[in-house]
């Protein structure tokens, strides 16, 4: 066995370990407003659900080498406001380069060619090419030397048509397939999936009809 003592280590080393072996993740596409009212897009992977009542999710990002805020941690702060959009594979690429560096006059949306539209309960916009975004205002905030932890209040859902049943409160996983970041720079598929029986735990294939949440 390879063991490890985190206190002998170095921040980047730890970062190193943790973001390549706590995979997948899934990936949060986030607009915010800047100062000066133009929509920033951002991926982040330290993302995830914190819980239903209420409606929370946490969103992890770094400060940048120099101590200085990234936009979107900035914008955050600044507006208490952010729309967190899930990737599918059709718009993995633009998500992507939605990560570079671009001064604050120009819009990653408009960059990599994504269509904002306003959203129903905050200011930021959400994504036409999404298939899922959640319209969030900051609840808490968790702040460490090196990155800001912002726990968001879910406000508002948008599903692309034909992906929840709002009678059954289902989901068609079937059509249903976000990426998620892997170690490094790769990313994976959620296509290859199966389920666990609860009596012998026999790997069965997904099924094709409308899945439970």
């Amino acid at each position: 066995m390879t063991e490890v003592d985190f206190e002998q280590i170095s921040a980047y080393q730890r970062y190193k370990l943790m973001a390549s072996l706590i995979v997948p993740r899934p990936i949060a596409l986030v607009t915010t407003l800047g100062v000066n009212g133009v929509a920033n897009a951002a991926p982040f992977s330290m993302f995830n659900m914190v819980g239903e009542d209420p409606p929370i999710l946490m969103l992890s990002i770094n400060r940048l080498t120099d101590g200085r805020l990234k936009d979107t941690a900035a914008n955050i702060l600044s507006h208490g406001e952010f729309v967190v959009h899930m990737t599918d594979e059709a718009m993995a690429q633009k998500m992507h380069a939605c990560g570079e560096a671009l001064p604050p006059e120009v819009s990653e949306l408009t960059h990599v060619g994504l269509t904002s539209v306003p959203s129903h309960t905050v200011k930021p916009p959400r994504i036409a090419q999404a298939p899922v975004a959640f319209e969030c205002v900051l609840h808490e905030t968790l702040e460490t030397d090196s990155r800001y932890v912002f726990i968001g209040r879910v406000k508002w859902l948008t599903a692309r048509d034909g992906l929840i049943d709002t009678q059954a409160w289902r989901v068609n996983l079937r059509d249903y397939h976000p990426v998620a970041r892997f170690g490094a720079s790769f990313y994976t598929t959620t296509r290859d999936r199966f389920s666990i029986d609860d009596g012998v735990g026999v790997a069965a294939p997904q099924s094709t009809s409308i899945d439970e949440l």
